[in-house]
Protein backbone atom coordinates (compact mmCIF):
# COMPACT_ATOMS: atom_id res chain seq x y z
CA UNK A 1 0.00 0.00 0.00
CA UNK A 2 1.23 3.44 -0.73
CA UNK A 3 2.17 5.86 2.14
CA UNK A 4 0.27 8.82 2.18
CA UNK A 5 1.35 11.92 4.37
CA UNK A 6 -1.11 13.33 6.66
CA UNK A 7 0.21 16.82 5.55
CA UNK A 8 -2.18 18.86 3.84
CA UNK A 9 -1.68 19.69 -0.18
CA UNK A 10 -2.48 23.29 0.60
CA UNK A 11 -2.35 25.11 3.48
CA UNK A 12 -3.79 28.75 4.82
CA UNK A 13 -0.41 29.14 7.07
CA UNK A 14 2.43 30.57 5.10
CA UNK A 15 5.16 29.41 7.22
CA UNK A 16 6.05 25.66 8.02
CA UNK A 17 9.07 24.34 10.55
CA UNK A 18 10.48 20.89 9.97
CA UNK A 19 12.43 19.00 12.47
CA UNK A 20 14.81 16.81 10.91
CA UNK A 21 14.64 13.29 12.93
CA UNK A 22 15.50 9.68 12.93
CA UNK A 23 14.08 6.96 15.05
CA UNK A 24 16.45 6.93 18.08
CA UNK A 25 17.91 3.01 17.51
CA UNK A 26 20.89 1.89 19.12
CA UNK A 27 23.67 2.26 16.64
CA UNK A 28 21.63 4.50 14.20
CA UNK A 29 22.17 7.85 16.13
CA UNK A 30 24.56 10.35 17.99
CA UNK A 31 26.93 7.48 17.12
CA UNK A 32 30.02 10.14 17.39
CA UNK A 33 28.99 9.94 21.12
CA UNK A 34 29.79 6.45 21.05
CA UNK A 35 32.33 6.18 22.72
CA UNK A 36 31.97 7.68 26.01
CA UNK A 37 28.61 6.40 25.21
CA UNK A 38 27.23 3.50 24.61
CA UNK A 39 25.17 2.93 21.71
CA UNK A 40 22.09 2.31 24.13
CA UNK A 41 22.86 5.92 26.18
CA UNK A 42 23.59 7.78 22.70
CA UNK A 43 20.10 6.66 21.44
CA UNK A 44 18.20 7.46 24.26
CA UNK A 45 19.77 11.46 24.86
CA UNK A 46 18.70 11.51 21.10
CA UNK A 47 15.17 10.32 22.69
CA UNK A 48 15.44 12.82 25.09
CA UNK A 49 16.75 15.73 22.13
CA UNK A 50 14.19 15.27 19.98
CA UNK A 51 10.96 15.41 22.63
CA UNK A 52 11.94 18.62 23.81
CA UNK A 53 12.89 19.63 20.03
CA UNK A 54 9.71 18.92 19.22
CA UNK A 55 7.96 20.22 22.85
CA UNK A 56 10.06 23.11 22.41
CA UNK A 57 9.57 24.12 18.98
CA UNK A 58 5.69 23.87 19.04
CA UNK A 59 5.37 26.92 21.05
CA UNK A 60 6.99 29.07 17.72
CA UNK A 61 4.11 31.28 16.37
CA UNK A 62 2.78 32.01 13.06
CA UNK A 63 3.84 28.56 11.45
CA UNK A 64 3.15 25.07 10.73
CA UNK A 65 5.14 21.93 12.26
CA UNK A 66 6.22 18.93 11.07
CA UNK A 67 9.00 16.31 11.98
CA UNK A 68 10.72 14.65 8.94
CA UNK A 69 11.01 11.03 10.17
CA UNK A 70 13.88 8.68 9.40
CA UNK A 71 12.85 5.03 10.20
CA UNK A 72 9.21 3.13 11.67
CA UNK A 73 6.70 5.77 10.70
CA UNK A 74 4.36 3.61 13.69
CA UNK A 75 7.12 4.82 15.91
CA UNK A 76 6.68 8.45 15.03
CA UNK A 77 3.05 8.03 15.10
CA UNK A 78 3.00 6.75 18.70
CA UNK A 79 5.15 9.43 20.22
CA UNK A 80 4.17 12.26 18.22
CA UNK A 81 0.74 11.76 17.58
CA UNK A 82 -0.48 15.66 16.93
CA UNK A 83 2.61 16.39 14.60
CA UNK A 84 2.00 16.14 10.80
CA UNK A 85 5.17 13.49 9.29
CA UNK A 86 6.50 13.49 6.61
CA UNK A 87 9.16 10.68 5.58
CA UNK A 88 12.36 11.61 4.40
CA UNK A 89 13.61 10.44 0.80
CA UNK A 90 16.55 10.58 -0.95
CA UNK A 91 20.38 8.67 -1.35
CA UNK A 92 21.67 11.27 1.33
CA UNK A 93 21.46 14.16 3.55
CA UNK A 94 20.94 16.91 0.89
CA UNK A 95 18.44 15.19 -1.52
CA UNK A 96 16.36 14.75 1.35
CA UNK A 97 16.66 18.16 3.01
CA UNK A 98 15.90 19.66 -0.17
CA UNK A 99 13.03 17.47 -1.18
CA UNK A 100 11.43 17.91 2.19
CA UNK A 101 11.98 21.55 1.60
CA UNK A 102 11.24 21.74 -1.93
CA UNK A 103 7.96 20.02 -0.76
CA UNK A 104 6.91 22.34 1.74
CA UNK A 105 7.16 25.15 -0.88
CA UNK A 106 5.57 23.00 -3.37
CA UNK A 107 2.76 22.35 -0.58
CA UNK A 108 1.94 26.18 -0.88
CA UNK A 109 4.06 27.64 2.38
CA UNK A 110 6.26 30.90 1.14
CA UNK A 111 8.73 30.14 3.99
CA UNK A 112 9.78 26.88 4.81
CA UNK A 113 12.90 26.02 7.53
CA UNK A 114 14.46 23.23 8.58
CA UNK A 115 15.98 22.07 11.98
CA UNK A 116 17.90 18.70 13.58
CA UNK A 117 16.52 17.16 16.64
CA UNK A 118 20.21 17.30 18.62
CA UNK A 119 19.79 21.13 19.33
CA UNK A 120 17.19 21.41 22.19
CA UNK A 121 17.88 24.63 23.43
CA UNK A 122 18.15 26.40 19.94
CA UNK A 123 16.47 29.81 20.86
CA UNK A 124 12.97 30.44 19.71
CA UNK A 125 14.13 33.96 18.83
CA UNK A 126 16.33 32.64 16.25
CA UNK A 127 13.57 30.38 14.41
CA UNK A 128 11.28 33.23 14.61
CA UNK A 129 14.11 35.63 13.17
CA UNK A 130 14.53 33.41 10.40
CA UNK A 131 11.19 32.95 9.12
CA UNK A 132 11.20 37.49 9.29
CA UNK A 133 14.57 37.25 7.19
CA UNK A 134 13.15 34.98 4.25
CA UNK A 135 9.96 37.29 4.06
CA UNK A 136 12.98 39.35 2.07
CA UNK A 137 15.55 37.00 0.80
CA UNK A 138 15.66 33.25 -0.52
CA UNK A 139 17.99 31.77 2.01
CA UNK A 140 18.80 32.02 5.74
CA UNK A 141 21.13 30.29 7.04
CA UNK A 142 22.08 29.68 11.47
CA UNK A 143 25.70 28.14 11.69
CA UNK A 144 26.78 25.30 13.41
CA UNK A 145 29.62 26.04 15.95
CA UNK A 146 31.44 23.07 13.82
CA UNK A 147 31.42 24.02 10.44
CA UNK A 148 27.92 23.35 9.27
CA UNK A 149 24.66 24.76 10.25
CA UNK A 150 22.15 24.12 12.66
CA UNK A 151 18.53 25.76 10.70
CA UNK A 152 18.57 26.30 6.70
CA UNK A 153 15.73 27.71 5.21
CA UNK A 154 13.94 28.95 2.27
CA UNK A 155 11.35 31.00 0.58
CA UNK A 156 12.44 29.71 -3.34
CA UNK A 157 13.85 26.33 -3.57
CA UNK A 158 16.91 26.09 -4.92
CA UNK A 159 18.41 22.74 -5.46
CA UNK A 160 22.23 23.51 -6.68
CA UNK A 161 22.81 24.72 -2.77
CA UNK A 162 22.18 20.42 -1.68
CA UNK A 163 24.27 19.07 -4.11
CA UNK A 164 27.68 17.57 -4.23
CA UNK A 165 28.55 18.97 -0.52
CA UNK A 166 30.25 16.82 1.95
CA UNK A 167 28.06 16.36 4.72
CA UNK A 168 29.07 16.05 8.33
CA UNK A 169 32.36 18.16 7.75
CA UNK A 170 33.37 21.44 8.64
CA UNK A 171 33.08 22.87 5.29
CA UNK A 172 29.20 22.55 4.94
CA UNK A 173 28.32 26.32 5.56
CA UNK A 174 31.18 27.85 3.57
CA UNK A 175 30.50 26.05 0.72
CA UNK A 176 26.78 26.71 1.11
CA UNK A 177 27.86 30.33 1.16
CA UNK A 178 29.84 30.15 -1.80
CA UNK A 179 26.83 28.42 -3.83
CA UNK A 180 24.63 31.18 -2.91
CA UNK A 181 27.21 33.61 -4.03
CA UNK A 182 27.55 32.16 -7.29
CA UNK A 183 23.75 31.30 -8.00
CA UNK A 184 23.20 34.91 -7.10
CA UNK A 185 20.63 33.66 -4.80
CA UNK A 186 20.12 35.93 -1.62
CA UNK A 187 20.88 35.19 1.39
CA UNK A 188 20.46 36.09 5.26
CA UNK A 189 23.36 34.72 8.07
CA UNK A 190 22.25 34.56 11.57
CA UNK A 191 23.58 33.74 14.93
CA UNK A 192 25.10 30.68 15.49
CA UNK A 193 24.44 27.79 17.76
CA UNK A 194 25.32 24.38 18.35
CA UNK A 195 24.17 20.51 18.25
CA UNK A 196 25.20 17.93 20.68
CA UNK A 197 28.23 15.68 18.65
CA UNK A 198 30.75 15.63 21.22
CA UNK A 199 31.35 15.05 25.22
CA UNK A 200 32.78 19.07 24.97
CA UNK A 201 29.23 20.08 23.09
CA UNK A 202 27.18 18.25 26.16
CA UNK A 203 29.15 20.17 28.55
CA UNK A 204 28.28 23.35 27.14
CA UNK A 205 24.67 22.43 27.14
CA UNK A 206 25.17 21.51 31.11
CA UNK A 207 26.68 25.21 31.49
CA UNK A 208 24.40 27.03 28.92
CA UNK A 209 21.31 25.77 29.30
CA UNK A 210 21.09 23.79 32.94
CA UNK A 211 17.00 23.56 33.27
CA UNK A 212 16.53 22.27 30.00
CA UNK A 213 15.03 18.77 29.84
CA UNK A 214 18.07 17.61 28.19
CA UNK A 215 20.65 18.43 30.62
CA UNK A 216 18.76 17.48 33.36
CA UNK A 217 18.68 13.83 31.80
CA UNK A 218 22.56 14.18 31.00
CA UNK A 219 22.77 14.92 34.72
CA UNK A 220 20.92 12.07 36.23
CA UNK A 221 21.80 9.43 33.46
CA UNK A 222 24.86 10.18 32.36
CA UNK A 223 27.15 12.22 34.44
CA UNK A 224 29.82 9.34 34.84
CA UNK A 225 30.94 10.33 30.84
CA UNK A 226 32.40 13.82 32.65
CA UNK A 227 34.46 12.48 35.53
CA UNK A 228 35.87 10.18 32.57
CA UNK A 229 37.12 12.38 30.36
CA UNK A 230 37.63 15.17 33.06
Amino acid sequence: MEEVDNSPQKTACRAILGIYAKQPLPGQCKTRLSPPLSPAEAAALYQCCLVETVSRMQAVGGCDLAICYAGERSWFEREFPDITLQPQRGPDLGARMAGSLCGFLQQGYHQAILIGSDTPDLPLPLVAQAFAALQQVELVLAPATDGGYVLIGESVHRPELFEAIHWSTDTVLAETLRRAERYGIVAETLGSWEDLDDPRSLLNLLRRSPKTRTARYLQQHLSHIFTENS
